[in-house]
């Protein structure tokens, strides 16, 4: 269990970028409202041969691979956060799924060079940053970037850093998306969480960061608190317990009760054992608060599972959400499954809200759960 910053030590995001199949943030935040989702014919591998024929790429104009993304959204972080580089010792997170492993599949299938370091995304960070004291890469499936914001907050709780660049990235590779043609019942033509209907998982790709310090002027958001578990109840299934596990240890790392939140954008995956686990979940931690007051949405409908970028995106919208007072909407739901009557869901038109404080849930294969709480 990390040993996440309390509310009495501070932490704030002074920058965020993201790209995605929507774009960057600004679009992306603007599809959500809309209704829109990034989703289109699948593109770089045979849809035959991997029995998946959708996906949700980033938009054909933006060049290059996934460390070209993730150099790009660091850089637009930092600008940002106007971070001196040269005075202050900047560490950088990066949270993946599956690392590059389109370069190497690339390389074996076309003799493409690749250099095995690659993998780890240090060369493509100090593209952009060569002066971070460190860059390390952690592989925790969908909650990566996630658990990288927790251990970044301990970085600076233990002074180890001035600042943090935290990140996420992930690309849409052959042999994942094999996986998902193989194991599912029958093709899913669209990502739709919380849907009666749902089909299962589609990948998404892109790449997000945020600039954590312990102070600043005029932040974009306060984060309370990182909430961890790992059950390792299943490679697959997701585990109640584990889950209430992480939203708990979040509120109680925050000094929180389940009232105090707002808003919750869900981990939301659209797939049969997921949607049903985090609705009893969510339902057993704020029980008769959810229908009157929180919100509920999720972005996977519109994203497509981006892996290990899927925590930072979520914040990110987040945080705008509760600035600008607009929760988007669900896109893809219409009709919810039973397991979440209980939820506020926001479906088919973006919701107002006054609220302050949000909750971001991600999850990962092996109960590998983080749950972040932030603050407007």
């Amino acid at each position: 269990m990390a040993v996440t910053a309390t509310p009495a030590d501070p932490v704030v995001i002074t920058g965020g970028a993201m790209l995605c199949s929507l774009g960057d943030a600004d679009q992306t935040f603007s599809a959500l409202l809309d209704g829109r989702a990034g989703l289109g014919p699948l593109r770089h591998v045979d849809p035959a041969a991997v029995g998946v024929a959708h996906g949700y790429h980033v938009p054909d104009s933006v060049d290059g691979d996934v460390g070209s993304w993730l150099a790009a959204v660091i850089a637009d972080a930092v600008a940002q956060a106007g971070l001196d580089t040269d005075r202050r010792r900047v560490a950088v997170l990066v949270g993946t799924g599956l690392r590059e492993l389109r370069g190497l599949e690339r390389s074996h299938a076309d003799g493409v060079p690749f250099a095995a370091a690659d993998l780890h995304f240090g060369a493509a960070v100090r593209s952009v940053l060569p002066g971070a004291t460190e860059v390390l890469t952690l592989s925790n499936a969908c909650s990566a970037s996630g658990f990288a914001l927790g251990l970044g907050m301990d970085m600076l709780a233990l002074d180890e850093a001035d600042a943090v660049v935290v990140a996420g990235c992930d690309g849409m590779t052959e042999s994942m998306l094999a996986v998902i043609g193989r194991v599912a019942v029958e093709p899913s033509e669209r990502v739709q969480p919380f849907e009666v209907d749902r089909r299962g998982v589609l990948l998404g790709e892109g790449a997000v960061a945020v600039v954590i310090q312990r102070e600043s002027a005029d932040p974009l958001a306060r984060v309370l608190s990182v909430g961890m578990a790992c059950d390792a109840f299943h490679e697959t299934a997701p585990h109640p317990d584990g889950v209430v596990a992480a939203v708990r240890d979040a509120h109680s790392r925050a000094g929180r009760l389940p009232g105090d939140i707002d808003l919750v954008v869900a981990h939301a995956t659209g797939t049969a054992l997921n949607d049903p686990t985090e609705s009893a979940a969510l339902t057993e931690v704020f029980g008769s608060a959810a229908p009157d007051g929180l919100l509920v949405t999720g972005i996977k409908g519109a994203t497509g599972h981006t892996s290990g970028g899927a925590a930072l995106m979520s914040l990110l919208v987040a945080v705008r959400a509760l600035r600008t007072g607009t929760v988007p909407p669900v896109v893809g739901l219409r009709t919810p499954i039973p397991e979440a009557e209980g939820l506020r869901l926001v479906i088919g038109e973006p919701c107002a809200t006054t609220g302050s404080v949000a909750q971001v849930n991600a999850f990962g294969f092996g109960g590998v759960n983080a749950v972040t709480l932030v603050e407007v």
